[in-house]
């Protein structure tokens, strides 16, 4: 596996962290939480000579897509989300006015996401984790090789976890998906969250309060 992390770029009013991943080989890559600021992102993309060949979600919230028809028009990557947030991204105009934002209508997905799923970009993978909890459809992105990164959208933040009062958040649900699916893997492994600073899953496991590993 050729692939790299080419940037991390905090977007829009909430400073969502959109992501581009890149195929060194083919120059494919992958976009996660095309947020808002469609331009920047689009330079981005050219400053890594990527072509992307898919948008993919964390989850439906409108911070997380926000910006994602303007990169899939100029682009034409393939639009990625769980399917169980499909509700959330058809609410994207809503949820601008309750925010006090405006947004367009979103464009239609253009395929589902599933647990477990690799998605292809040249000659990588990157392997899509449900995490239900935030939002019923939220999904963490792996990328494996020799340097590989978590990206956990707002399921676990550097010493906090994504908030669980809106449109069908759990913390139930979001503890279970931090301990079982992301608190088993490496310790080392480098955590890009969907706001704020990174951070590794040892340091989460060991010093995150609001889930803590000794109770796994």
């Amino acid at each position: 596996m050729t692939a790299r992390l080419a940037e991390v770029i905090p977007v829009g009013p909430l400073a969502c962290n959109c992501s581009i991943v890149v195929d060194d080989e083919t120059g494919e890559a992958l976009v996660v939480d095309p947020g808002d600021e469609a331009p920047r992102i689009l330079e981005a993309l050219a400053r890594a000579g990527a072509r992307p060949v898919a948008l993919l979600h964390t989850h439906g919230h409108f911070d997380h897509v926000a910006g994602t028809a303007e990169v899939h028009r100029k682009t034409s990557a393939a639009i990625r989300l769980h399917p169980e947030d499909d509700f959330l991204y058809a609410m994207l105009v809503r949820q601008g006015m309750m925010f006090g934002f405006r947004f367009d209508e979103p464009l239609p997905v253009t395929a589902p996401l599933f647990d477990g799923e690799e998605i292809a970009f040249g000659a990588s993978r990157m392997r899509a984790i449900h995490t239900p909890g935030h939002s019923p459809g939220s999904t963490c992105f792996l990328l494996g090789g020799a340097a590989p990164v978590l990206f956990t959208g707002d399921t676990l933040f550097q010493g906090s976890i994504g908030r669980t009062d809106l449109w069908g958040g759990s913390f139930p649900e979001i503890e279970r998906s931090i301990r079982e699916k992301l608190y088993v893997l490496s310790d080392d492994l480098r955590v890009i969250p969907g706001h704020g600073g990174e951070t590794t899953i040892g340091r989460e496991r060991r010093a995150n309060p609001f889930v803590r590993a000794e109770t796994i």
